[in-house]
């Protein structure tokens, strides 16, 4: 089982964003609707590989059997294709989109923070699924989203997806709580057992809990704020802050953390959930009333790949139900592919990560990438732009 991914935002690379996107015209419709990309091409078909593909990955998504003998998806794919992989294993979304802009790399696992940008700016190329055989099982809720798509055309494709949980100690915390308010407006219960994601993406966790805690603020889309709703989110997480004892971006310390008691309440993952349990902490995590935030990965192409039949080649296999059940496995995460719960070694597996559950996932608001022409489709004002989240982020932690 794996390890956790960080999102230590720079604002620098946010500000990348601002200038690729800034230029584009808000039209309403679909979050990425308004975005203007460059007109790039699709490829109508393969031609031969070349010998080898450079990929930029999460930890866990390129596994070749150096980290555990068991673990090898990447050796089968050499053999198979006869490309060598070639993998840089990247620590946040920042570092994925300034690597992809050097054009030294062929595709990317990118996280919903990290895709619209690569898209606006004009590092990722549209792809055609028809080139991709194992599209036709990605689960639909995948597709087409506001996160991997403008205007109805893909530009990458689905690995996987994972929810933003509250998990807390049932020793501890009566009566069982059913909203994110147990940690926002309820916070003061548990001051110094309280735990939250540390990333300024954390944001838009206050977001959707004000969006049905304080209808008055309108907020639609919580990674679609405007100056109003950006001040009352971070008011909300600068007024929680004093009940934190800790912020968390290791799933390590968190499980560390749930099992001596430190906390006793926050927002976590499911496999860090099942792997607390597994090590004896009381804990349930689920699901609060409002929903949650989360996120989904997809495998991106670069418009200036050197390797794009290798590309390809990859972006098929790593979503073949198989694979796409030994990736989703070892990561702790929900596969892209309705046929990989069938291969999974836990027949539980999917079952415990909702994989098929659409229901489930409508009521999870994706990370997508914060920009001033505001996602939710709005024209008539100006949202607050990631950088300003990850200078806002700094202030809340004090």
């Amino acid at each position: 089982m794996r390890l956790t991914r960080t999102l230590k935002a720079a604002a620098a690379a946010a500000a990348l964003l601002l200038a690729a996107a800034c230029d584009s015209s808000g039209s309403g419709g679909s979050p990425a609707s308004g975005l203007n990309p460059p007109d790039l091409k699709a490829p109508t078909k393969l031609g031969r590989t070349e010998g080898q593909v450079n990929l930029i990955a999460w930890a866990g998504y390129v596994e070749d059997g150096s980290n555990d003998p068991k673990v090898d998806w990447v050796s089968g794919f050499e053999k198979q294709t006869g490309c060598q992989v070639h993998s840089k294993v990247a620590a946040s979304s920042d570092e994925m989109v300034k690597l992809m802009k050097t054009g030294e790399y062929d595709a990317v696992s990118a996280s919903g923070d990290a895709s619209l940008r690569l898209i606006a700016s004009g590092d990722a190329a549209p792809v055609n699924t028809s080139l991709v055989p194992n599209y036709k099982d990605i689960f639909s809720g995948l597709k087409n989203g506001a996160w991997n798509s403008v205007k109805g055309r893909m530009y990458g494709i689905p690995h996987g997806r994972g929810a933003n949980l509250l998990m807390y100690n049932t020793a501890k915390v009566n009566p069982a709580p059913t909203s994110w308010s147990a940690v926002f407006d309820g916070a003061a219960r548990y001051k110094g057992h309280v735990t939250a994601y540390d990333s300024p993406i954390y944001i838009a966790d206050a977001a959707l809990y004000l969006k049905a805690a304080r209808p008055e603020l309108k907020i639609k889309d919580p990674y679609a704020l405007d100056q109003k709703q950006f001040d009352a989110a971070v008011a909300l997480l600068k007024k929680q802050n004093g009940d934190i004892g800790e912020y968390w971006g290791d799933y390590l310390k968190e499980v560390s953390a749930f099992k001596s008691g430190d906390s006793v309440i926050g927002t976590t993952w499911q496999v860090i959930a099942s792997l607390a349990a597994d090590e004896g902490a009381k804990v349930k995590a689920f699901v609060p009333k409002e929903g949650s935030t989360g996120w989904s990965d997809t495998w991106m192409v670069s418009a200036k790949a050197k390797h794009p039949n290798c590309a390809y080649k990859w972006l098929d296999w790593i979503v073949s139900p198989k694979v796409n059940a030994q990736v989703a496995e070892y990561f702790g995460e929900a596969p892209a592919n309705s046929k990989a719960c069938a291969e999974t070694s836990d027949k539980n597996f999917c079952t415990t990560y909702h994989a098929s559950d659409e229901g489930y996932w409508k009521n999870i608001a994706f990370w997508n990438t914060p920009i001033e022409q505001c996602l939710d489709g709005r024209t008539g004002v100006r949202c607050v732009p990631y950088a300003k989240w990850v200078q806002a982020w700094t202030e809340i932690k004090g």
